[in-house]
């Protein structure tokens, strides 16, 4: 495999759907909801992410991560994912303890805000190194 595909494997790995047991219904977003803004900072952040690889710790991490996620439900906090019916990509910055140090998403909504405050203070398990780019994408 050459770089590039190694890359967007990983890319695509990372970017796995959290699972959580939120549901939409009841939503007040009708839909025909038009797609939200984009945010320009957020190729910025991918870019950091797809830097990180080819690195099997991180590969690691990766599915690691991914699973405390989904185990302690982070992508709960707030009942985001009723806001809009469009998901949302959200890149962490993680320091070397794992601890959000940023957050930044793909898009500028309510439901994006609501999700970056969610994770402004979450905790992760440490990464292979820091700062580590961590992307989540959330229904």
């Amino acid at each position: 495999m050459n770089i590039n595909t190694l890359k967007i494997a990983a890319a695509g790995a990372a970017l796995a759907m959290a699972t959580g047991c939120s549901t939409m219904g009841g939503s007040s977003w009708k839909n025909n909801e038009p797609p939200p803004p984009a945010n320009p900072n957020f190729a910025v952040e991918m870019n950091k992410f797809n830097a990180q690889f080819p690195n099997d710790k991180a590969t690691k991490y990766e599915d690691l991560s991914l699973n405390y996620n989904n185990a302690k439900k982070l992508d709960e906090r707030g009942n985001c994912h009723d806001l809009a019916q469009h998901p949302v990509v959200i890149v962490l910055t993680l320091d070397a303890a794992g601890k959000v140090t940023r957050t930044t998403t793909d898009v500028d909504s309510k439901k994006a805000e609501c999700f970056r405050q969610a994770y402004a203070s979450a905790q992760l398990p440490p990464p292979p190194f820091a700062p580590y780019q961590k992307p989540i994408r959330l229904r």
